[in-house]
């Protein structure tokens, strides 16, 4: 197992292949998928699982495994990953997470993006990183704001056209 970093309570990891069920359980769950176009399949999840390996493996920037040091459970996945649609803030690093719902509210995603951020600065030589959410995405914008990161615009993400619900997303920065 390869660690990326680790933090009080967390340990930010390559993934392993006994990932993949609670990795395609949280992708599958309609309350974590809210604010995306649609919950994956079994199918779009491993697709997805591989393409974080392969970006991994490439670049050493991806959304990384989460889990909890008391007991090894995979809890989600947060990392730096480098988008690919056009924007006129592309190119860019950006910071993400998304954790099982039973996760939630104990702050794990602020620690360990807080974590990530050091990898940014530290490992990549980041000068900058970015954050984007649906706007109604309130606990995302929420641990942003924790993170000290800063608004910087609300923008109609170029891949949500088809989901006008959630095409308005806002754009956050931090600055090493």
């Amino acid at each position: 197992m390869k660690i990326v970093t680790e933090t009080e309570r967390l340990i930010i990891r390559h993934y392993k292949d006994e990932d993949f069920d609670a990795f395609a359980e949280m992708n599958a769950d309609e309350s974590v998928m809210e604010h995306f176009p649609n919950a994956l399949s079994q199918e779009e999840s491993r697709a997805m699982f591989e393409r974080l390996n392969t970006r991994l493996e490439e670049t050493g920037k991806s959304f990384w495994a989460v889990e909890l040091k008391e007991n090894n459970d995979y809890i989600g996945f947060i990392g730096l990953s480098e988008p690919n649609y056009e924007a006129d803030f592309m190119p860019c690093t950006e910071i993400g997470w998304r954790l099982r719902s039973q996760y939630w509210g104990k702050g794990y995603a602020t620690e360990g993006a807080k974590a990530c951020l050091q990898v940014g600065w530290d490992r990549f030589g980041l000068e900058e990183i970015l954050s984007i959410a649906v706007t109604r995405n309130l606990p995302s914008i929420h641990v942003m704001g924790k993170l000290g990161m800063t608004y910087d615009k609300n923008f109609f993400h170029p891949q949500l056209h088809q989901w006008p619900e959630i095409e308005e997303c806002v754009l956050y920065r931090i600055n090493k």
